[in-house]
């Protein structure tokens, strides 16, 4: 029997993160499994009351702009084109699409909106107005991933070691828009539309030496 072919996707651990191994994503056989850094320890603490965080991000300084965007042409004249200029967070993710492909984006957010760009192409793929976001969807456990849901639009999953940080700018700019606070809802199992016709629901289950996701499309 021919053996199924794994894809491997590395996910960058921050320089400043104080563990020394990436995060790892393996797609096969229908799941994904992350592969924790060396610095994810037994010794954890609670995310709002029910996330277990890494001990890096308990102490992980936080910086906002990781990719110098000021000094970047491409993303500065997408962000000039919308009126947009103050920059709350930008950094590398992992985005993936309706079809299960992992795609390398850059993720900018601004105090009026996410934007999501190809890095080979500087082309942007998405702008997703703050007053869009109806809420945010995280397992309980230790991993990379979280959704925005957009109910208007289509939802968006994506992965990234800084994905507290990512939380926290959001649920705060939102805040500072509007008279109400962003929701931050935990489960070990969400559904997400991939696209306008599509829904997924994806799966994390806790295994030995880290967590294994699974993405699943919903029928009916």
């Amino acid at each position: 029997m021919k053996a199924r072919s794994i894809r491997r996707v590395r996910i960058p651990a921050p320089a400043n993160a104080g563990g020394t191994g990436d995060t790892e994503a393996a797609e096969g056989d229908g799941g994904i499994r992350l592969k924790p850094s060396a610095y994810v320890t037994e010794d954890q603490e609670p995310f709002m009351g029910v996330k277990v965080r890494r001990r890096a991000s308990l102490h992980r300084a936080a910086m906002g702009d990781y990719l110098d965007v000021p000094f970047d042409p491409y993303l500065m004249k997408i962000l000039s084109k919308q009126g947009d200029k103050r920059v709350l967070f930008a950094d590398k993710v992992l985005k993936f699409t309706g079809t299960g492909k992992m795609k390398r984006r850059v993720l900018m957010i601004t105090d009026f909106a996410i934007y999501i760009v190809d890095p080979e192409t500087n082309a942007l793929k998405r702008r997703i107005a703050l007053a869009a976001v109806d809420r945010l969807c995280l397992s309980e456990l230790s991993d990379n991933f979280f959704a925005i849901i957009v109910p208007s639009e289509y939802d968006c999953l994506m992965a990234n070691t800084r994905k507290t940080e990512i939380v926290s700018v959001l649920v705060e700019a939102t805040k500072s828009r509007s008279e109400y606070e962003l929701e931050v809802a935990f489960s070990n199992r969400f559904e997400y539309h991939a696209a306008a016709d599509l829904v997924k629901e994806v799966q994390f289950e806790e295994v030995d030496g880290g967590v294994k996701t699974k993405i699943v499309r919903k029928i009916g």
